[in-house]
């Protein structure tokens, strides 16, 4: 019989691998739409950036940079 496979035992690119498998699926759902606070929270990011206050990169820079901080 085999171990089930467990979140607390996955590194953590196998976590950021398998967060971005779940979102990919649920994201294509018919069932999904975004919550509310999302577009309140996506409209105070975009107005902090328009105002000079923030600044973003590519996503998948993004990543990149996590990855290296995490190994």
């Amino acid at each position: 019989m085999s171990n089930p496979i467990t979140i607390e035992n996955l590194t953590i690119n196998e976590k950021i691998d398998l967060m971005e498998k779940l979102w990919a699926d649920l994201s294509t759902s018919p069932d999904y739409s975004t919550p509310a606070w999302h577009r309140v929270e996506l409209t105070r990011r975009k107005n902090a950036v328009e105002e000079g206050r923030e600044t973003y990169i590519d996503w998948n820079k993004a990543k990149d940079e996590i990855r290296k901080e995490i190994s």
